[in-house]
């Protein structure tokens, strides 16, 4: 399933991250931690060039915890600071509030030696869309600063947010890239809710999903539905729709709800933790 989106709006945002690095000391990635590979975007590690550098998996809540530990150590082996993230979590804040003071340690020394005093480390908070940038600055700075939603798009525009004294947070709006190199990047943005909706057949995803589903977690739509993982792709929304009791008038199964339940459950973690991608 060839899925494409780069909507006009995402060249002017990359545009404007890319005359705001130079405005910044660290550059805050976001990541999926369920898609940790194919929810980076290389054109903003591109831009990162040689600023200070972290990575958060964010949903880490959503992710199968030891999958998610071994990307960590992936992405530490390639010199990148990488932390799981719940950006709903108290103890994740902390977290990620430490992890900013350790990577902005020789930033802090160096403009001592100059004679700059406090002056708040200002970090670019970058990612594709629907990753959680929001909420996580939010929660940072300890009130509804930026804007939140469940769908793509929702930051628009520069937003600068004071945290504190030491720190300095530059909104970006969620931008992907102009062409994925496979599919299943394509895929596994649309499966967890990066790109919009309305720019693929959700059904047909919803088959993708199923076959993931069965090779990497195999029990789980039993669990979740009552059905086995060996159903001709015919019958895996008919199924679903019979297991939720989704009809419509005249006794049809209702397969476009059967498809949006299905994916809204993944997503959701209705599933269980899921993780598609592995360090390997």
């Amino acid at each position: 399933m060839n899925i494409q989106w780069y909507p006009g709006h995402m060249t002017k945002a990359l545009r404007q991250i890319n005359d705001d690095i130079k405005l910044i000391d660290m550059v805050i990635e976001l990541a999926d931690a369920r898609i940790p590979s194919s929810s980076r975007n290389p054109q903003i590690r591109s831009l990162t060039n040689g600023k200070l550098h972290i990575l958060l998996l964010n949903k880490a809540d959503l992710a199968e915890d030891s999958v998610t530990s071994a990307w960590v150590d992936f992405f530490k082996n390639d010199g990148i600071m990488a932390l799981p993230l719940d950006s709903r979590s108290k103890s994740s804040i902390r977290s990620v509030k430490s992890l900013i003071d350790k990577a902005s340690e020789e930033k802090r020394a160096r403009d001592l030696k100059r004679g700059i005093k406090n002056r708040p480390v200002r970090a670019l908070i970058a990612g594709i869309p629907n990753v959680g940038k929001s909420t996580l600055i939010n929660n940072l700075a300890g009130k509804k600063s930026a804007k939140t939603g469940d769908k793509p798009g929702v930051t628009k525009g520069k937003q600068w947010i004071h945290v504190n004294k030491t720190l300095d947070l530059l909104d970006s709006p969620g931008i992907l890239w102009p062409k994925f190199d496979d599919e299943k990047t394509g895929e596994a943005l649309a499966l967890f809710g990066a790109i919009s909706d309305e720019v693929f057949e959700k059904q047909e995803l919803s088959l993708i999903l199923y076959r993931r589903m069965s090779e990497l977690y195999p029990g789980r739509m039993e669990e979740a539905y009552g059905i086995a993982e060996n159903l001709p792709d015919a019958e895996v929304l008919d199924a679903i729709a019979e297991s939720r009791k989704l009809f419509k008038s005249g006794g049809v199964y209702d397969l476009k709800r059967a498809a949006d339940i299905f994916l809204d459950d993944l997503r959701s973690g209705r599933l269980g933790k899921v993780t598609f991608e592995r360090p390997d």
